[in-house]
């Protein structure tokens, strides 16, 4: 497997043009092409209104949000241009609620997805496209944290083990970039349920090397801590670049429930995370 579409969400908010940014970065180390999705919101009208609303009113909000996606992709653009990598920006409508089903179903015609996390107190249309593409792409995602300013990174990687399905599907399809990893450090977090003492993580360990990486494998106690703090923290005093893990929720009456390590990471993360659900 490589990597040679990757899909990417431009946050339309200013200032927002750091995962667009990333993508571009991991597309000119893959050789790849890369699309750029700037959704043009629809106006909010709201619930309560009574009366007569302006048509000025819609207008002008459906005119500043064309306009910020109109930026968003000048702005990726440059970064495309002058990287000299091909890229695609696309300007899409949708509806605030509607945005995360829509990129989660254009995703899986694509390699990759990247995304931003969101921003606190600002970011609730890049929360709900984080989670949809995360549960309804069924092909791997990128968080870009919201204070990443260097462009992808692969001296330290940090791979999160714990033997299940998700943290499989997660290492498999992180192989394109464990492959051009300095050194990949599988982490196992102790006591965060009475099974996982029975995983060692040298198996696998054992199949990450026989790829010819260069692995360690860490196991690291819960302590007083929840597992997302206990992995945040391991981060940190690895000086993590990338981190790999499996990405845990399910889906509920079509609304999105993320499991609360998935949750807490996207939330708190400073570097960026591949995830597969």
């Amino acid at each position: 497997m490589t990597i040679k579409d990757i899909v990417v969400n431009l946050s339309v908010a200013e200032g927002g043009s750091f995962a667009g940014d990333y993508a571009v970065s991991v597309a000119a180390a893959f050789g790849a092409h890369v699309t750029g999705i700037a959704f043009a919101y629809d106006p909010i009208v709201p619930v309560a209104a009574t009366g007569y609303i302006p048509p000025e009113v819609i207008d002008t909000q459906q005119h500043d949000s064309d306009e910020a996606a109109k930026s968003a992709m000048a702005r990726f653009s440059a970064a495309a241009d002058r990287a000299g990598i091909a890229a695609e920006p696309t300007m899409l409508a949708a509806s605030f609620a509607g945005a995360g089903e829509h990129f989660g179903q254009i995703a899986r015609r694509f390699d990759l997805a990247i995304v931003g996390q969101p921003e606190p107190n600002t970011g609730a249309v890049e929360e709900l496209i984080a989670e949809s593409v995360l549960f309804e792409a069924g092909r791997p995602v990128i968080i870009v944290p919201y204070i990443q300013k260097t462009p992808l990174k692969l001296d330290r990687v940090m791979a999160c083990w714990d033997g299940s399905r998700p943290a499989a599907r997660a290492i498999a399809d992180a192989m394109p970039l464990l492959e051009r990893a300095g050194l990949v450090e599988v982490v196992i977090v102790s006591n965060e349920r009475g099974k996982r003492d029975e995983i060692p993580g040298a198996d696998m360990g054992q199949h990450l090397a026989r790829h010819g990486l260069k692995v360690d494998i860490k196991r690291i106690s819960e302590g007083s801590i929840d597992v997302a703090d206990a992995l945040l923290s391991h981060a940190a005093d690895f000086s993590a670049d990338f981190i790999v893990m499996g990405g845990y929720g399910h889906s509920r009456l079509r609304e999105f429930v993320l499991g609360g390590v998935t949750h807490s990471i996207l939330k708190s993360m400073t570097a960026p995370v591949l995830m597969s659900h």
